[in-house]
């Protein structure tokens, strides 16, 4: 069965809205910070032309979210579901990013939780693609349970493929994590 890769999604902190194209210039305000960036494979998408790239390949993926703060009802950030395969029963969940003031709150976690516990009703397996130099992200994705499983080089829509590290968590490991 295929799952629905946009649907309203939410905890006690956040919301997880379906990307609409409205919503480019409340995301571009978090994205236009050079700090959310600076680990990340892509490091220039800070810049209004290359982000509004990045921006169409979320629209394009069918899966992308923005994250709405809930106590302030501030846009914070992004992530996405994307490639689900019934064949395998896999999906993958990134395109992450967080406003700066948001970093080493919980926030992240609590998403990827959310997310988690949503799409392992329908998929086996999660997998993640993290820049093989993005170290914060690299632990952020360890703290939740998904372990590295190899490297890949990744072609970003519109940007040049990058190198970046294969992480994973199955539904059995999630449920005992």
């Amino acid at each position: 069965m295929r799952p629905d890769t946009q649907p309203l999604l939410e905890n006690e902190w956040v919301v997880l809205k379906p990307l609409q194209q409205t919503d480019f210039d409340e995301l571009y305000a978090v994205a236009a910070d050079p700090a959310v960036w600076a680990q990340h494979p892509n490091k220039d998408r800070w810049k209004k032309e290359v982000f509004s790239t990045f921006f169409e390949g979320a629209m394009q993926s069918g899966g992308a979210f923005k994250v709405v703060e809930k106590a302030t009802g501030a846009t914070i950030g992004s992530t996405r579901f994307y490639d689900f395969s019934e064949t395998n029963g896999s999906i993958l969940i990134g395109y992450t990013f967080y406003a700066t003031r948001c970093w080493g709150k919980g926030i992240n976690s609590s998403v990827k939780k959310t997310m988690l516990d949503y799409i392992f009703q329908f998929a086996n397996r999660v997998i993640f693609h993290v820049g093989a130099t993005n170290i914060r992200s690299q632990i952020a994705i360890g703290r939740i349970g998904a372990t590295k499983t190899g490297e890949l080089t990744v072609a970003y829509h519109g940007e040049p493929p990058k190198s970046n590290f294969v992480y994973e968590i199955t539904r059995e490991n999630w449920l005992s994590h």
